[in-house]
């Protein structure tokens, strides 16, 4: 088929593989795999994953950013099943929650006043890549329990975040090709499941409409949960994704992947949430971290897309990349559920079929590597007490927390973890204190009791992970009927909570008869959020914040997430246990996790008899006959009008300019200083001399350890600064939601509560010794310190650097704080990346050299010689050490810029100041 002038400037297709298919009546243009295995051989045998890649690499070969050899080299890794071939993938969209957007947001209007300032129009500021930010991160559970909790927790996160929704507004209006949607209407990955994902795209080039697949990259790590919809997509940074917007490819290696062969059935009352548990415990000891996981076998026959989503949504947890599924019969039977119309889904067959896309019963492609799992050997499973990978049988909780109480480690702290990890675990150093007081007295609404170790002070019915999934949703519907019944109530030390990720969940628990039930237990609708995932849990009762604080208790919170970081879901609770909702709910009746569920009665009934789990568990057959109440009319109820919200976000004022009108008096939203005497070309790159240890940190030390999400304290730089500008401490709302103000950002780097600085004997929290003096002081306050010094820093830490959530602030506030380098043993994907795209070098030590083996106390000084000439791809750079006694020692390590994008990033001092001055030359 012949192809136009057009065409051929926009594609070279030297392989000659535009072809066009016809569906619902209209015809398609597409980039035919089988017509490219024409010549490159067969294509079939590819992972479906790695074909959607060498799609998006046939439709964009230009010439330069993709060559022939790129596409080439797809071909060879059938052969050799994995590459070291770096390629650009250009995503079809870019996914935002607002915790990460809206510092997106600011930083693309920053970049509108850089090129204001440089004479130019700063419309050229502008995504050219389709962005959708979901308003998801900021509901608090302050109000829970009863009627008017949502109304409530609204009315507050409307209060608090005012400025910030203003400012989106603005966003929302400046920019084209960025879509909002509003506060109250869900969980961004959910309402991408069952709204956004589109499974296959279509544009019109020319005289042509070209169909191809529908990907995405998001600044939640969690985006891979789209991947259960035959979607590829990830999280990146902030920062990467922000670039994407702006049409930058994202650089990558092809990665190798790793086949999950599933077969056979669950149990008898055995759910999606065991499967996942298990699965993530399976693929952390494999090692599956940077690689794509693939999931074939005929267990995917009948596993409905809502339990796939499950499994994709916590690849983070298991450390991989993605975790694909490809597009199948039940793909269709979702989509038309959840209301997509007729015509797309036709599209979406006859494209899948074209291509060799749809996955046919029976096929198994060539990976990397494989492993199975019969899926009637899951057991009913939580996972805790801090790493999404530590799971523990149902059978075995008390016994496991009993263990925690006696040893200061508790369970799987020897597991081996894998480097480079996007899950994570408590930074090493840390020594965790896990109490041995019986009990404290508790009085509550004038009734006495005792709060016990292993209390549940929190049960959360949270997350996409799960309220995406009508199965489980009705299943805990089905006991707390049952429960109620039988005249059970929850405990009056628990928090209980219901925060679904999308409108209709709430729609068919009502239709189900199960809404009242859930309410009489206290699980009242408390918002359309992450909440209680994200640490948005709100505060304990008075009560039982003093109980625990008091007797200094190890209690627990299980939550229906995919994260329980130390920390993360509420600083006063030690333990948190991942479950599905339907123990969310008897652990509630329970009230303590010292109980064996399988043995032991959870409750009295109003008969005075015991009452145990299996008593109140449903059936398959129940739990199937409410799950076909869901119907489609709810979703095109619901999403109907997605992106207008209600009268209160629809009445906020914001100003109707190109460029945003900045405010002094701001606590939510300044001018970023990134781009601040930004010049044509980039500054030359010295190396790193005399440089002072900022901070001396262990393994595993999370992007929550570095920027922490949560609530902070008056007396932290952070607090001090929001009171100096007027701020009462009981506004001062979280880290996350204050991300459009540097002020704030910088001064919560590295101030998590249960950080461990080395340099300090038994100190916890976001302080350090200022070396010149030996004082100790904040991180904050050292730093700013050593820049009134012009000292360069440097962090140094161990294994796994930067786990967990893809923080840009992590980067971004590391950057600001003055550090030139970190020095860290091996670092989690996303962070390494943001790290680069904000003009600091991440360096890893040789194997077997650390900063034990150099005895380092944090007093050194530290120069790195190799930074002043080229910047290449895994240079080795020379570290000098001198010591206290003025002796030196030397040390080579290995730069982590492992692309020739990021080293062209670390050049201009970041990716985002490369766009802008890349734009500044094409204008």
């Amino acid at each position: 088929m012949s192809i136009s002038e057009l065409d051929k400037e926009l594609n070279k297709d030297s392989l000659n593989t535009l072809s066009s298919f016809k569906a619902g009546g209209k015809t398609y243009h597409y980039y035919s795999l089988p017509k490219a295995a024409e010549t490159l051989g067969d294509l079939n045998q590819l992972p479906f994953s790695l074909k959607v890649l060498t799609e998006n690499l046939l439709r964009n070969e230009d010439g330069s950013t993709v060559e022939r050899k790129h596409i080439d080299a797809m071909a060879q890794w059938l052969k050799d099943r994995k590459s070291d071939t770096e390629i650009q993938f250009r995503p079809a969209r870019v996914l935002m929650q607002d915790f990460t957007g809206v510092p997106g947001v600011v930083d693309l209007a920053a970049m509108r006043a850089a090129v204001e300032a440089a004479g130019k129009d700063p419309a050229m500021i502008n995504p050219l890549t389709p962005v959708d930010l979901v308003i998801d991160h900021s509901v608090m559970v302050d109000h829970f329990g009863d009627a008017s909790a949502f109304k409530d927790n609204v009315a507050i996160e409307m209060e608090r975040n005012q400025e910030r929704y203003e400012f989106l507004r603005w966003g929302q209006h400046a920019f084209n090709n960025f879509r909002v949607v509003p506060p109250g209407t869900g969980i961004c990955h959910q309402v991408n499941l069952e709204y956004l994902g589109k499974t296959v795209w279509h544009k019109d080039i020319g005289d042509k409409t070209v169909a191809y697949p529908d990907t995405l990259v998001g600044t939640d790590s969690h985006t891979t949960m789209i991947n259960g919809l035959g979607i590829l997509g990830w999280g990146v940074g902030g920062i990467e994704a922000e670039a994407a917007m702006l049409g930058q490819p994202v650089s990558m290696l092809i990665p190798e992947v790793v086949g999950f062969k599933v077969s056979g059935k669950l149990k008898e009352g055995i759910t999606a949430t065991d499967l996942v548990l298990t699965i993530v415990e399976m693929l952390r000891k494999k090692g599956v971290v940077g690689k794509f996981v693939e999931f074939y076998g005929d267990g995917l026959q009948d596993m409905p897309v809502a339990d796939r989503a499950t499994i994709a949504n916590m690849a983070p947890e298991y450390g991989a990349t993605c975790g694909f599924f490809p597009v199948d019969e039940q793909t269709i039977k979702y989509m038309r559920l959840t209301g997509r119309e007729e015509s797309q889904l036709e599209l979406i067959e006859a494209y899948a079929k074209a291509q060799g896309l749809w996955c046919e019963p029976g096929h198994e492609p060539i990976y990397t590597d494989k492993l199975e799992l019969d899926m009637g050997e899951v057991e009913a499973s939580l996972a805790g007490p801090k790493r999404p990978q530590d799971r523990v049988a149902l059978k075995n909780m008390k016994a496991s927390f009993e263990l925690l109480m006696a040893t200061a480690e508790g369970p799987a702290q020897t597991q081996e973890t894998k480097l480079d990890s996007e899950g994570g675990q408590t930074a090493v150093g840390i020594h965790d204190s896990y109490e041995h007081t019986s009990s404290q007295p508790l009085e509550m609404k004038g009734v006495k009791s005792r709060l016990n170790p292993g209390a549940v002070v929190i049960a959360a019915i949270t997350s996409c992970t799960n309220t995406s999934n009508p199965s489980v949703m009705m299943a805990a519907g089905l006991i707390a009927q049952k429960a109620v019944a039988k005249g059970l109530k929850t405990q009056p030390w628990v928090k209980t909570s219901l925060a679904p990720g999308s409108k209709v969940v709430t729609d068919y628990l009502k239709v189900a008869g199960l809404d009242t039930d859930l309410d009489k237990l206290g699980f009242n609708l408390v918002g359309y959020g992450c909440t209680t995932c994200i640490g948005n849990s709100g505060p304990l009762p008075d009560e039982v914040e003093k109980a625990i604080t008091d007797g200094d208790l190890t209690v627990a919170s299980v939550l229906s997430g995919n994260r329980n970081f130390e920390g993360r879901v509420h600083p006063l609770v030690k333990t948190n246990w991942l479950a599905s909702p339907p123990l969310v709910v008897a652990y509630a009746l329970a009230g303590n996790v010292q109980i064996d569920l399988t043995k032991e009665p959870l409750g009295i009934d109003s008969d005075g008899e015991p009452v145990y789990l299996k008593d109140l568990w449903p059936s398959q057959q129940e739990v199937a006959d409410a799950v076909a109440k869901v119907n489609t009319e709810m979703f095109h109820k619901e999403y109907g009008a997605v992106f207008d919200g209600d009268a209160i976000w629809q009445g906020i004022e914001f100003p109707k300019s190109k460029v945003y009108d900045w405010t002094d008096n701001s606590t939510y939203i300044q001018h970023p200083p990134f781009f601040e005497g930004l010049r044509e070309e980039p500054d030359a790159i010295n190396d790193i001399k005399g440089a002072s240890i900022l901070a001396l940190l262990g393994d595993s030390v999370t992007t929550d350890h570095i920027s922490p999400a949560g609530s902070f304290k008056p007396d932290t730089p952070a607090g001090k600064y929001l009171q100096a500008n007027g701020v009462d401490p009981k506004d001062f709302n979280s880290y996350g939601s204050r991300r459009g103000n540097h002020q704030v950002m910088m001064r919560g780097t590295f101030a998590n509560v249960r950080i461990r600085n080395e340099m300090l004997d038994n100190v916890e929290g976001g302080y350090t010794k200022f070396v010149p003096t030996g004082e100790q002081m904040a991180i904050y306050d050292a730093a700013m310190k050593y820049q009134g010094q012009k000292t360069p820093l440097v962090i140094i830490a161990g294994k796994e650097y930067g786990t967990g959530s893809s923080r840009d602030w992590a980067a971004k506030g590391t950057r600001l704080l003055g550090v030139s380098a970190v020095v860290a043993e091996s670092y989690e994907r996303i962070h390494r990346s943001n790290l680069i795209g904000m003009g600091v070098m991440p360096l890893q030590f040789p194997e077997g050299t650390n900063r034990k083996t150099l005895k380092l106390t944090g007093e050194e000084t530290i120069s790195i010689e190799g930074l002043s000439g080229e910047i290449t791809t895994g240079q080795t750079l020379k570290m000098t050490i001198t010591y206290k006694d003025g002796s030196t020692t030397t040390c080579d390590l290995k730069s982590r810029i492992d692309t020739a994008n990021e080293a062209v990033y670390f050049k201009h001092g970041g990716i985002l100041h490369y766009v802008v001055r890349e734009m500044l030359k094409s204008a």
